[in-house]
């Protein structure tokens, strides 16, 4: 691996936009499961008719944390609350930088006392490895590298999802049991297949289930047993195709690009990165390009997390926040695209002429950091951020944030899809040229059971 920093990479590069937009990576990948056990229709349907599995075990980092100044170390860095945070609860856990702008975010786990774990993308993982390394805090980090990562064959934990309208039954039925009644982000042990199992109360595709994880060792022993169980009651193994689409329905923007590009408050971390890392590898797609990389850094209001931000605690990037606070914000929404248009896009591909980019099933994602330009009369107001297909919806849908004055469900505006120029460099990139898509806001989540669901949830709940 490469010794150089990623501000030495930057400063070379000249332009950071056009370095990442023609990173030669395309989507995040989920390795060590097929891209589908069945087919991705199938998989979609279930986990709104029955129950799905997904499995989670290789494509997020997991970061231990421990130590007697862990809770205050973790509370440092976070916009979250941690006002009556106790062991066997968890969180949506969002840093920002010193001027506000988000960096990530990932799930934390409170396991026990002086004892946490952060799982998602590797940006919030290396901001908090960073600060356990540089700052004053008594504390021990942990990495447990994605599987794409590293060679040994083995991680840490194993972890899945259990979701769907079926999930209780077929935990009760691998319990003997019947399985516990926690509230969303409530954890406990539970116990089936001959191992105890930690089980987080979750709601990932709209309906209730949990998020199940243990000991490496008892991977095959825990995933045989809610196969099993869930025989009669539809139980459907999800590939990684199907996965990356589970978020349309319920609305989680899982690509803020880091905010650590520019600004000499994050000269020190750039420096401590190394050109390998994440955010010296990972690119960005879209219609949407901004003269500075400046243009894609999110606050956490545009990505719906303002009821999560609590000034009650000291934290880095509090000051910028306050001033942020009263807006105007961006609103996160969802945009339902025509039909039609969305046909005429794929036609193109039919003909000898010029074809728009091509619209993959379920995801239409091809960067890791895709973001396309929502426009209204010609003129910018919005972004688009993940887009794809849901059977369960028959519809193409984009997660957006668009100003204010546009967020009302069943305003028209359109989406600028395809890059310009004919495109970048970026493999998963054909020739094309740019269209217009028409679109209607709607409601976030989308689907109409996992607004329900998440009424006091993870998603919205304040904290």
């Amino acid at each position: 691996m490469s010794d150089q920093s990623l501000e030495t990479l930057l400063n070379a590069s000249g332009d950071i936009v056009e370095l990442l937009r023609n990173q030669q990576v395309g989507p995040n990948v989920y390795p060590g499961v097929p891209a589908e056990y069945s087919n991705w229709r199938d998989e979609q349907n279930a986990w709104a008719k029955t129950a799905v599995l997904f499995n989670q075990s290789y494509h997020m980092v997991d970061l231990e944390v421990s130590g007697p100044d862990a809770f205050a170390f973790l509370n440092h860095l976070g916009i979250n609350s941690f006002k009556g945070f106790v062991p066997d609860r968890a969180k949506q856990f969002v840093p920002v930088t010193p001027e506000g702008y988000v960096i990530g975010d990932v799930i934390l786990f409170y396991l026990a006392e002086n004892l946490f774990n952060l799982v998602g993308r590797a940006p919030t993982i290396e901001w908090v490895e960073y600060h356990a390394a540089t700052g004053k805090f008594d504390v021990k980090v942990e990495r447990d590298e994605r599987w794409a990562m590293r060679t040994d064959g083995k991680r840490k934990n194993y972890r899945f999802q259990l979701q769907g309208p079926n999930a209780m039954a077929v935990l009760t039925k691998a319990m003997g049991v019947p399985a516990p009644d926690l509230k969303f982000f409530h954890m406990t042990t539970v116990e089936f297949g001959g191992c105890h199992v930690r089980a987080l109360r979750h709601g990932m595709a709209g309906q209730p289930g949990y998020e199940l994880f243990g000991p490496w060792a008892d991977y095959d022993a825990v995933r045989n047993a809610l196969i099993e169980a869930g025989k009669d009651y539809g139980l459907t193994l999800c590939g990684g195709r199907t996965y990356s689409s589970n978020t349309l329905e319920s609305g989680w923007i899982p690509s803020p690009l880091p905010a650590i590009y520019t600004g000499e408050s994050m000269k020190a971390y750039r420096e401590w990165l190394t050109a390998n890392s994440y955010e010296g590898k990972c690119s960005i797609g879209g219609s949407y390009v901004p003269d500075t990389v400046e243009g894609y850094y999110l606050t956490p209001w545009d990505l719906g997390y303002g009821p999560f931000v609590k000034f009650d605690h000291d934290f880095i990037g509090r000051e910028a926040l306050e001033a942020k606070a009263a807006g105007p914000h961006r609103r996160k929404v969802t945009l339902a695209l025509d039909n039609e248009d969305v046909m005429r896009v794929q036609s193109s591909a039919l003909s000898k002429g010029d074809r728009a980019k091509y619209m993959e099933y379920p995801s239409a994602v091809y960067s890791m950091h895709p973001f396309d330009a929502v426009l209204s009369d010609g003129k910018t107001v919005g972004l688009s951020t993940w887009i794809g297909y849901t059977a369960n919806e028959g519809k193409f849908l984009t997660l957006a944030m668009v100003d204010e004055a546009f967020a009302t469900p069943g305003t028209q505006v359109t989406l600028l899809w395809g890059e310009p120029n004919g495109g970048t460099r970026k493999p998963t990139v054909e020739r094309h040229v740019q269209t217009e898509i028409k679109a209607v806001v709607a409601p976030v989540p989308y689907s109409e059971v996992a607004r329900d669901a998440y009424a006091e949830s993870w998603r919205t709940k304040k904290g």
